[in-house]
């Protein structure tokens, strides 16, 4: 009876320690807008991911939904991500932000990151990556290297994120290369690889010899490589298995770092509401290596550039510049503030076509 008494009080201190540490551990959740494995975006918040796994181990788990619709189906996710017992929840795309909002009215104890938004609460964080930046650089390269001096470019969603870019690239190849022309084909998605690829070949039937692309997959790198003598860029990920040609450099988002500092908050109890928009100094934004296919000079002008934004020395958004109406935007010296990047929704003179509505 006696031996009996002390099995059944081991067996449940063992329940209550292993309760314990299961509770201990913090639950962290991403809800992706496409496959891991797409090979850029997504790609890239899944190593963030698994960064943090490797850099918290035991005390923490992670878990995952992929190719989630934005709209509805994205807060149902989030809803059961909370319900299963999330302590935080990064949502990683645009159009999760008013679903976020949401399930974090119902959620308060729950911490939420939403990614490139601008909507925050006491419970909600915003934060992306400058990728303009990384656009001045592709915009270098490019308007040096077109021979026909067509750019192609394939748009996701007409979103500001989405039309900074274009108009940095357009601003620095303009720069380098007074008669260089941007055409846009606008793919209303953010991963089809099918989608991408026919917008690539569209732009390459124009006469484009340069893609630059913000959407997710590889196709119009492959679609590039089939033409032949078309240059790319990888986007949000290396795409490096395309190096030397056609990809000739990327844009890298490294998510790590604030994954983990973030989560660490968490842990921690000092995680706070805030908004952070991290850039080529933080090392959020990394420029690809540009490979030998790249004219030694124009490497070298695009690397210095390069040094010039993560030092301070140079905004890419530097007037005089106007808008494609022909109006002032910015006058001679001026940079953007945030607020006027964060609410762009126009071209920069020299475009042609409209923003879609």
């Amino acid at each position: 009876m006696k031996l009996t008494t002390l099995m059944t009080s081991a067996a449940m201190v063992l329940g209550l320690a292993t309760s314990a540490m299961a509770q201990d551990k913090t639950k962290v959740g991403f809800v992706f807008v496409g496959p891991v494995g797409d090979g850029g975006w997504t790609y890239e918040h899944n190593e963030g991911r698994l960064a943090v796994e490797e850099e918290f181990g035991d005390k923490v788990e992670t878990v995952y939904v992929e190719s989630v619709a934005e709209g509805p189906d994205s807060e149902r996710v989030m809803t059961q991500m909370a319900l299963d017992g999330a302590d935080l929840i990064f949502t990683t795309s645009f159009g999760y932000m008013d679903p976020t909002i949401n399930v974090a009215k119902k959620f308060p104890n729950v911490k939420f990151e939403h990614a490139t938004g601008y909507k925050r609460a006491d419970n909600v964080s915003t934060y992306g990556a400058r990728f303009y930046e990384g656009r001045a650089v592709q915009g270098t390269i490019a308007g040096h290297m077109t021979e026909s001096n067509i750019v192609g470019y394939i748009g996701s969603f007409p979103i500001p994120e989405v039309i900074r870019g274009i108009n940095s690239a357009y601003i620095h190849a303009k720069k380098v290369n007074p008669d260089v022309q941007f055409k846009i084909v606008w793919a209303y998605t953010w991963f089809d690889p099918a989608k991408e690829a026919d917008a690539a070949k569209v732009l390459i039937e124009q006469g484009a010899d340069v893609i630059l692309q913000h959407t997710d997959s590889t196709a119009p790198q492959a679609a590039a490589q089939e033409a032949g003598n078309v240059i790319t860029f990888g986007q949000a990920s290396d795409m490096a298995q395309y190096a030397p040609k056609p990809r000739v450099s990327s844009i890298i988002d490294n998510w790590a770092p604030y994954y983990i500092d973030r989560v660490k908050a968490v842990m921690d109890g000092t995680w706070e509401s805030q908004d952070t928009w991290g850039g080529i100094d933080s090392g959020m934004v990394g420029i690809g290596e540009i490979s030998d296919a790249v004219p030694a000079e124009v490497k070298e002008e695009a690397l210095a550039l390069k040094d010039k934004m993560a030092n301070g020395e140079y905004h890419p958004f530097t007037g005089p510049i106007k808008k494609q109406d022909g109006s002032d935007w910015l006058a001679e010296g001026e940079t953007a503030d945030d607020k006027a990047l964060l609410e762009m929704n126009f071209y920069v003179e020299g475009i042609e076509g409209s923003i879609p509505e």
